[in-house]
């Protein structure tokens, strides 16, 4: 049986902002490590909430590291807030969980967006994965960071070295174990029902999200659509930021994104009295 766990924050935005946003992270990462987007957006007027993953950064310690049981966190965060989320934004497993979510709960959020999101692992990048969290782990030291990441900004490097330091290994090993056969969420990505958009990586650098994956993931659900950072890896945010923000202000921006119009200003003060 899932249950769920209450996962930390950390906020940027004024509480009482009209929208409010969730921002989830990936595997072996943490809430803080999505600040680029949580500043990005409190700029913009928004409220951005960024959670630990159980068995990340302070979240809570658990058994069960399936997909389905970090979706179940996810959709609970909804239900304690009230309302739904005006937007999510999930990296790579956490854009899986924030899939997963959404397609269980149609009204969790507005809007997604998903940054290079891990759908569907084969055995090459479940591979490459395992790799880099093994050597993230055997050697958390900010200079390694810095050499495997000479373009990241300080703060990345810092807070990169303090999610592992803050993650159960075993939580994440057992992430990659526990969905070692079952990591697809293709088809809950065919079912969502909001607008959806992925930021991709660029293959030429490492992408999870492209190919064949992504050709059949779009053509499943005229919902999503996609575009992708030139020159950035699987963390375009921390790779190529300005870029990244940029492309997430225009997705926010289109049409398909747009502010809602079928809310009225009494609503949304409602809403945000009531958060």
């Amino acid at each position: 049986m899932i249950f769920p766990v209450a996962l930390p924050r950390l906020t940027w935005g004024a509480p009482d902002a009209p929208r409010h946003a969730l921002l989830v992270h990936g595997l072996g990462s943490s809430a803080a490590l999505m600040w680029r987007y949580g500043v990005a957006l409190a700029e913009d007027g928004w409220c951005a909430t960024a959670v630990d993953l159980r068995g990340h950064g302070d979240a809570p310690r658990a058994l069960d590291y399936s997909i389905a049981a970090y979706a179940a966190d996810l959709v609970a965060t909804g239900r304690e807030d009230g309302w739904p989320w005006d937007l999510v934004i999930g990296h790579s497993l956490g854009g899986a969980a924030s899939t997963s979510a959404s397609a269980q709960d149609p009204e969790w959020t507005r809007r997604l967006v998903l940054i290079d999101p891990a759908i569907h692992l084969v055995d090459r990048d479940a591979e490459v994965i395992r790799a880099s969290q093994q050597r993230a782990f055997d050697d958390n030291r900010a200079e390694q960071v810095r050499e495997e990441h000479p373009h990241w900004h300080e703060q990345d490097v810092e807070l990169k070295v303090d999610a592992v330091a803050r993650a159960s290994r075993w939580a994440v090993e057992q992430t990659g174990a526990q969905n070692l056969d079952a990591w697809d969420v293709r088809a809950d990505a065919a079912r969502l029902a909001v607008p959806t958009h992925v930021i991709g990586a660029d293959p030429e650098v490492y992408s999870i999200f492209d190919g064949a994956l992504a050709r059949e993931v779009l053509a499943a659900n005229p919902r999503i659509t996609m575009s992708v950072i030139p020159r950035a890896g699987h963390s375009p945010h921390r790779d190529r930021p300005e870029e990244t923000i940029a492309r997430l202000r225009e997705v926010l921006a289109s049409d398909a994104f747009a502010d809602d119009e079928e809310l009225g200003d009494a609503e949304l003060g409602a809403r945000s009295a009531a958060r």
